[in-house]
């Protein structure tokens, strides 16, 4: 039995594609069971491929049902713009999930972390994520956390307004390599690893693309994809704080955002990795533009 968390968000539910199409090929009889708060936001597949637990993984009575009998589970703590602290809403999804695996005897759990471990301090989310890998960890069940880098699909959101103002919104130096990966490549990863009862241990697996990119150089390419001049428009921490503050996020997330942003320009975690894990993350930011980005942006 496979669990898979937050089938519907934007990882999550390409996990879940993922693994049934392995399914399919296989043809083994392998079960899967999600755990959704809107069953209704599934796809007419998973709902007749998967399981369907409906709730949140961070209430333990619904997920202790999910992990009922299950062998694997794919684990991501769901971001809360609206959360009143950090830290406790990591906390209030990691507790349930530790608990679980000790009365269910869940084996494995593959999780999405970041890199940054042993390195990253006061990092906001970053250090939240890297504290929940070490609360999982401690159980004993076997561990792959997943680590990548800045995703590209954070750029998603900037996708109209780079086509029509030429503008690349980074709170990171301009000139510092900033290494990424896409969101894909994490989850055909994660399927596998789900698919795969012979690992055993805890272990990082690290994502990084195949670029040598400062912002500038992906404005670069962006400049090519989309047709138009593109340049950085670089903002501090404090502007960054402000511009999350301003959509609409808590007081606590946004000042979390800003932490993150700072520390990934002094300490450089998200720079100093050496590009190109290729058997993790293939995709290189070019042709995830091209695939991803261009089609958001003419939408």
């Amino acid at each position: 039995m496979i669990v898979i968390t937050t089938p519907t968000g934007g990882i999550g539910r390409q996990v879940l594609d993922n693994v049934l199409d392995a399914l399919d090929t296989r043809g083994d009889g392998t079960a899967v069971r999600v755990i959704a708060r809107d069953p209704g936001r599934l796809t007419a597949r998973a709902r007749e491929r998967a399981e369907v637990i409906k709730g949140s993984h961070a209430d333990a009575d619904v997920l202790g049902a999910a992990c009922d009998g299950a062998d694997q589970v794919f684990w991501l703590v769901p971001p809360d713009a609206r959360a009143h602290s950090v830290e406790d809403h990591f906390h209030a999804f990691s507790l349930p999930l530790c608990e679980a695996i000790a009365r269910h005897g869940v084996a494995r759990v593959v999780a999405v972390s970041t890199l940054g471990r042993g390195v990253a301090e006061n990092a906001g989310q970053v250090s939240a994520s890297l504290a929940v890998d070490e609360r999982i960890a401690a159980t004993g069940v076997h561990y792959r956390a997943l680590c990548p880098p800045f995703l590209m699909e954070n750029l998603l959101g900037q996708a109209k307004s780079l086509r029509a103002t030429g503008e690349l919104r980074m709170a990171y130096p301009a000139d510092r390599i900033l290494r990424t990966c896409a969101t894909g490549d994490i989850a055909r990863t994660a399927a596998r690893l789900l698919l795969d009862d012979s690992w055993t241990g805890r272990a990082d697996v690290p994502f990084v693309a195949p670029d040598d990119l400062t912002p500038e150089g992906m404005a670069e390419v962006l400049s090519g994809v989309l047709g138009r001049p593109v340049r950085v428009r670089e903002s501090t921490p404090e502007e960054y704080r402000a511009s999350v503050r301003g959509l609409g996020a808590s007081e606590d997330v946004a000042r979390n955002y800003a932490d993150m942003a700072s520390a990934m320009s002094t300490q450089g975690f998200y720079g100093a990795a050496e590009p190109g894990t290729p058997d993790t993350a293939p995709t290189g930011f070019r042709r995830w533009c091209e695939e991803v980005l261009r089609p958001a942006a003419l939408a």
